[in-house]
């Protein structure tokens, strides 16, 4: 029996100290046999390890290739393993992207909001000094207005107050505060403007109330010092003057017979 040449043929597949194991104990066995064994016997024996040997050798070959196919998956599997790896990367990368845009986002929010309140709040500052200007405003206007119409009265309503002239208001506290409240009396010193002369024939009183803009407070106030006149026993006419009246404001100045001068102009009785 050739141990060699079972080594050889053995050595590749099996490596080298399993081939020589092999080819040692197959030659021990084959003396060994040879010895206490036919020829016949033999034959049958090594016909069995030549079968033996064969499917050994087809077993070795398919764990070849079986390990041949587990080592292209393992590979296969690593370059998967890899990719998703590589793509976890990127993801994450991606998330801490949006984790900081989310975060400069929520930053310029907060600013746009506080820039807002300043905003508002500056607004509101400018809205409230704007009204105390327009308030000033009107306030300087109306007085300027009051000042113009109690200089120039007897020509603005001199087709409507025939000789008249202007008096002040106290010129007739002593003859109305016998005859009406205090609270009236005081009431009636606080008028704007008031003039005496023949309106449609007969002595009468104008008690007259001056703003840029005349409201209902004015209409109230002309009509209420004009009674006031009345009631004493004076014949008097309410008037407002101003420069700019809304229609409901004349409207309800005529309903409660208050006369209007606008703009220069004495407006005709709606009555």
């Amino acid at each position: 029996m050739n141990t060699y040449r079972i080594y050889e043929e053995f050595r590749v597949s099996l490596g080298e100290a399993a081939a020589k194991s092999l080819a040692q104990t197959l030659g021990t066995m084959f003396e060994e046999l040879k010895n206490t064994v036919t020829k016949e016997d033999f034959q049958i024996l090594r016909e069995s390890i030549d079968g033996n040997i064969s499917r050994l050798d087809t077993a070795i070959v398919g764990l070849a290739e079986a390990q041949g196919r587990t080592e292209n998956r393992v590979e296969e599997l690593t370059v998967a393993q890899q990719r998703t790896e590589s793509r976890v990367e990127e993801l994450t990368s991606a998330q801490q992207r949006t984790e900081s845009r989310v975060e400069e986002l929520a930053d310029s929010q907060k600013e746009l909001s506080e820039a807002q309140k300043r905003t508002e709040s500056s607004l509101q500052s400018l809205a409230a000094t704007v009204e105390r200007l327009s308030i000033r405003t009107d306030k300087v206007v109306g007085r300027t207005l009051e000042l113009q119409f109690r200089d120039r009265l007897t020509s603005y309503l001199g087709l409507f107050l025939r000789r008249g002239r202007l008096l002040a208001a106290a010129d007739l506290l002593e003859e109305i505060e016998s005859k009406v409240d205090p609270r009236e009396a005081e009431d009636f010193l606080q008028s704007d403007a008031v003039a005496k002369g023949i309106v449609a024939g007969e002595p009468t009183y104008v008690v007259a109330e001056v703003s840029a803009t005349s409201d209902s407070d004015d209409v109230v106030r002309a009509a209420r010092r004009a009674a006031i006149l009345r009631k004493a026993g004076l014949p008097a006419i309410p008037l407002v003057a101003c420069e700019a009246i809304t229609a409901g404001t004349m409207s309800f100045a005529r309903e409660q017979a208050v006369r209007i001068w606008l703009d220069g102009r004495l407006l005709e009785d709606a009555a």
